[in-house]
Order: structure tokens, then sequence, then C-alpha cells
């Protein structure tokens, strides 16, 4: 009996409805035990966000400093086989209850040397969160042997206006009469992520411990967007210049943090509507001259999965 762990939070609920879809095939695996352990917040996290409480949270967030969260529910002497971390993003970092249990005791004991899997969703920018994600497994000496992303299917653009309405609304739209598309990751993409939890149930039951090789290779486990790969790096380098400089001018709570969180929030607004479109031609024009480099990225960051689709249609 081969025996999963299941770690996810879950703001919205789409990323629980994710985890349930990429999970079922495990649960129905008469030699696979699985247990799905939420992680629980001491002080919820609201959705929707009071606006300016959603900017505030940032600097903590992209510096990892989270609020703590609950013990999962463990006596102590658990031993899986294999660990799935399921998380959303938050300012180009893993989301704040995820961080937590990367650094609690837990985490230390629960991933030292295990095969981990990590499952994604969010908007569509996670290439950062997942560089921080994967500093955090090799300091607890577990494995990442696979990652899976699921994102909004809708233009970058649309995006960047739906996904902050859900999160300050609560409602996921479509919104002005469907000119802006309804905000999260597709149902039948959510559907589709079955195909992970088919390919583990038939590999995990026969794989030796020490087998670190990846189990979703060929099942477009990720998508690159590499006119994003730049984009991310410069906003998560803004997002720390930012956030420190926040954190050094008080608490959460200060009143000029508040007014300088007000200034930042206007600076980043007008950043998107003029600098990233002039930017975004300009990486379109150069990027016959960085098509190499831009390749190596590529598969830098789709690794362990891959990009590959040749065994979808076998798992679907």
């Amino acid at each position: 009996m081969k025996r999963v762990l299941v770690l996810y939070y879950s703001q919205s609920g789409q990323l629980g409805d994710i985890v349930a879809a990429t999970i079922a095939p495990l649960q129905q695996h008469p030699d696979i035990d699985v247990t799905v352990l939420p992680l629980q917040p001491r002080a919820a996290y609201p959705l929707p966000w009071p606006f300016w409480r959603f900017f505030n949270t940032f600097p903590e967030t992209v510096y990892e400093q989270p609020d703590a969260i609950a013990p999962l529910p463990l006596a102590g002497d658990e031993d899986f086989d294999l660990v799935v971390l399921a998380y959303t993003v938050w300012f180009l970092s893993p989301s704040m209850p995820t961080t937590a249990f990367l650094q609690s005791a837990q985490a230390e004991r629960l991933l030292r040397g295990k095969p981990v899997v990590t499952l994604i969703g969010c908007r569509n920018m996670w290439l950062m969160a997942q560089e921080k994600m994967k500093v955090h497994l090799q300091r607890l000496g577990a494995h990442l042997i696979d990652n899976a992303v699921l994102t909004d299917g809708s233009h970058s653009a649309a995006t960047f206006i739906s996904t902050p309405l859900w999160m300050l609304t609560g409602k996921r739209g479509p919104f002005l009469g469907g000119l802006i598309p309804a905000a999260g990751v597709p149902a039948e993409e959510i559907q589709a992520a079955a195909r992970f939890g088919k390919a583990i149930a038939a590999q995990l039951p026969r794989r030796d411990a020490a087998d670190t090789a990846p189990m979703l290779d060929g099942l477009a486990a990720v998508k690159i967007n590499e006119r994003l790969i730049a984009s991310e790096t410069i906003a998560l380098r803004s997002f720390r210049i930012w956030g420190g400089l926040l954190r050094r001018i008080g608490t959460p709570s200060s009143a000029l943090r508040h007014a300088v969180l007000t200034f930042y929030v206007v600076f980043l607004v007008t950043l998107i509507l003029t600098v990233v479109p002039v930017s975004a031609v300009i990486k379109r024009l150069i990027a016959p001259l960085s098509r190499a480099r831009i390749q190596r990225q590529r598969q830098y960051f789709a690794a362990p999965s891959g990009e590959a689709d040749h065994r979808r249609e076998q798992h679907a």
C-alpha cells in the first residue's frame, strides 16, 4: 500500500476543485491510501478581499513572512510515499499559508527525503513562485519530481482585470455583458487534471522509494508563456524593492505605510498601462535575436514535467 499526502490552501475554492479532480483516480485505486489535509490559517483570509488589505498583504508575501497556520492534525509518526503540494500564487510568490507550512517543523519532518509533486492553480504568472518553492524544497531535503500548472485561459489583458475583480468582489464574472470574461481556470481544464492522477495511480504502486523520475512527462503538465519570463523577473524585483520599503516604513496597520501604499498602487497601475505595453512590443521585436536563450529558459522552467503532450490522450 502506497500512502499519499495531499496538502493545499484554497481561498476561493478553485484550487480545492483542482485538487479534487487530480486526486480522484488516486482515491479510487485499491493500493493507494490518500490523506487530504487543507492548510488552515489561524486568521482567515477573506474573499472578497478588502481593497487595502489585499495590497497591504504583498510586502510580507513577497518577503515570505506569513501569518501562522494551525498545525496539521497528524500524530507525528506518519510516513508517506508521495506528497502532493498544491498552491496558488500571491504576488509572484506561494500563498501565505503555503509559505507558513514550508517554514514549519512539520514540513521538515514530512518532506525530508520524500518525492513531491507541486500543483499550481493561478492566473498566468507562476514561474517566480515556483522558483521560491524549489528553494524551500531543496532546503527541506525533498525531491521535486513533477509540477503541473493550470491557468486562466483568457488573454493576459483580460485576466489583468477579471482576476482582481474576482478577488475584490467575490464574483467570477463574466462582467460587462461578457466584454470581460469570467475569471479563473476553465471547468474543462479542471476536469482534465484527472489525467495527472491517472498517471500517478498507474505508476506509484510499482515505484521504488528512491525513484525520482517524473510521472507526468508527456501530459502537457505545464505551458510556458515565454513573453512572461522577463516580465515576471522584472515584476518580482519591483515587488521586492517596494515591499522592502513598505516593511521598513511600518507595520501593516501603520498610517504612513498606508499612505505610501496608496502611492504605490497608483504607480503600479500607471506602469502597467504605459511601460508594460511598450516593453511587450520591444521584446517582440528583439525576440528573433534571443531565440536560443529563450528556448533554454523555456526548457528550464518547464522542468521536471515538461510541456510535451504525447501521452495526454492516453490518460484523458
